[in-house]
């Protein structure tokens, strides 16, 4: 078994500050180990980075063809939204179009992380409800699904009809069994997998042709869908966002909680995963870029690249105190 290896460093004043190991993975549509770095069997929370694995029941059951989903739609099923009106307006609309409300929703409320929709709940004094969670999206999902299954309203029960189809999908095609769960910061179960095998379930994603069987097709549309609609898989300003409008709507991407990232790379059939140990951000978004850089997908010049990887550090003076770098060895 081998350790995690440094990944991302901070400099200042010439001297290593911080440092932020990893485990990152990247395979072939067959979900074979392409170049790994660090512990590939290292035992992970996906969190949110597999959002498109929680959603595959949606398509494969039939119940977003039933529904009437558009591409839009399946997007934001797998978001990690900003809060938004272009996000909350199309949960609104997604809920009335079930029969359903906010009430239905089991993903808890917090305030948006939008600047302008925070400010406006701020400024009238209106409480955030579970439709501005980031999760809303995903859970709107669960719900299109609990409808089509005649199932019960507790979609996020670990045995619920819903949560028993996302864990088969989940551990078919991450091709490992998972070994628990814990609960997510939307109350949904959230499946522990390794780094090879969330790369692996990513791969497959990667390989998805779209005139294949139900999974084939599943994994094609939600794979499009994400990389069409990047505005509705994150919000302005976020990592998922910028650097898939960086690579021109060709690469999905994805990012977890706790310093998770995924990508999607159709043309090159090719799935990545990474996990930073420590958890931290800003690491995960540069070992990331660095990874899509590396695969000729992601420009290193470009902005959204810049503002992530080999990024200079600037104080409250703009005076340059130091460098976000990758670390020596790693790509």
């Amino acid at each position: 078994m081998s350790s995690a290896i440094p990944m991302i460093e901070l400099w200042r004043g010439g001297r290593l500050e911080s440092q932020h190991l990893g485990h990152a993975v990247i395979c072939d549509e067959k979900g074979e180990i392409v170049e790994a770095w660090g512990d590939p069997s290292a035992v992970i929370f996906p969190r949110s980075s597999c959002k498109m694995l929680q959603a595959l029941p949606l398509l494969e059951s039939g119940a977003a063809d039933a529904a009437g989903l558009t591409e839009a739609q399946l997007a934001l099923a797998c978001a990690s939204h900003q809060g938004a009106h272009i996000h909350t307006d199309m949960v609104t609309r997604w809920l009335a179009d079930l029969g359903m409300t906010e009430a239905d929703l089991r993903c808890g409320a917090h305030m948006p992380n939008d600047p302008e929709a925070n400010k406006e709940l701020l400024c009238s004094d209106t409480k955030p409800c579970q439709i501005h969670n980031n999760c809303s999206g995903k859970h709107s999902g669960f719900l299109t699904l609990t409808k089509h299954l005649k199932a019960g309203p507790e979609y996020v029960e670990v045995d619920h009809p819903v949560q028993r189809a996302v864990k088969a999908a989940f551990e078919e095609v991450t091709g490992e069994a998972s070994p628990g769960y814990g609960i997510d910061g939307c109350s949904a179960p959230n499946f522990a997998t390794s780094v090879h095998g969330l790369a692996r379930a990513m791969g497959r994603f990667a390989g998805a042709t779209g005139a294949g069987d139900s999974r084939d097709r599943a994994m094609a549309r939600l794979a499009r869908a994400m990389a069409s609609y990047p505005e509705l898989v994150a919000g302005e300003g976020r990592a998922c966002t910028e650097l898939m409008r960086a690579m021109g709507g060709k690469v999905a991407i994805k990012t977890g909680a706790e310093a998770v990232f995924i990508a999607i790379i159709p043309e090159l059939k090719r799935g990545i995963a990474l996990k930073i140990v420590d958890g931290t951000t800003r690491a995960s978004e540069g070992a990331i870029a660095a990874l899509l850089v590396r695969l000729g997908v992601l420009d290193p010049n470009h902005p959204a690249t810049q503002k992530r990887l080999n990024t200079v550090q600037k104080n409250w003076r703009g005076f340059e105190t130091g460098i976000l770098r990758t670390a020596q060895g790693f790509v």
